[in-house]
């Protein structure tokens, strides 16, 4: 499944109530929280959909797509399926990610994109917690058909996409060349968490 244009999405439709105010609006290094998110997958992916809750007021940067979910706060797994049925027409593979994820390095990103094919619909990095999904690289029609199935169940989950998928963990060995901070799965939940 190599080649091709890829595709990429961004949460950032949750509440921010474990930061206290929106985090995604969160200076650093003199730009937003979700800015940075977004311009490290822009560096990898040629449409870049941003997912936000049904009333938002959010600026994207440039090149990126503002994208409301149908109903607000159900859960990334649904901003997924929102994500995907999102991206144009010919994005066979697509990367996800948390607008809350600042510190991602692109060459990671691109990794694991390259990881999917062969039978394998969907890659995450390995050496982390069995609770830590994202980013995750997924195959765009494995993923979008999984997601619709869990969510008729009434599900929101975004472990079970993972579960729905033929999956590949990217040793942390070989990631880690790319960023040996760790940098890449990071997510800011609390102010602390910036430090």
């Amino acid at each position: 499944m190599s080649g091709g244009r890829i595709g990429a999405i961004v949460l950032a439709g949750g509440r921010s109530s474990r930061f206290g105010r929106d985090k995604l609006a969160e200076l650093i290094d003199g730009l937003p929280m979700l800015d940075r998110a977004v311009g490290a997958v822009q560096a990898v992916a040629s449409d870049v959909v941003v997912v936000v809750a049904p009333d938002a007021v959010r600026v994207v940067p440039v090149g990126a797509r503002l994208i409301y979910d149908t109903d607000a706060f159900q859960g990334p797994l649904a901003g997924v399926a929102v994500g995907l049925a999102a991206l144009e027409p010919d994005i066979e593979r697509a990367i996800i990610v948390g607008g809350d994820m600042p510190f991602m390095v692109p060459p990671v990103l691109r990794v694991l994109i390259e990881s999917l094919g062969d039978g394998v619909t969907g890659a995450i990095l390995g050496g982390r917690g069995e609770r830590d999904l994202l980013p995750m690289a997924v195959d765009r029609h494995a993923a979008g058909a999984a997601a619709a199935a869990i969510l008729t169940t009434g599900e929101r989950r975004l472990g079970l996409l993972r579960n729905s998928l033929q999956l590949r963990l990217l040793p942390e060995a070989t990631w880690r060349v790319l960023d040996v901070a760790g940098a890449t799965p990071r997510d800011i939940d609390t102010p602390s968490d910036l430090r």
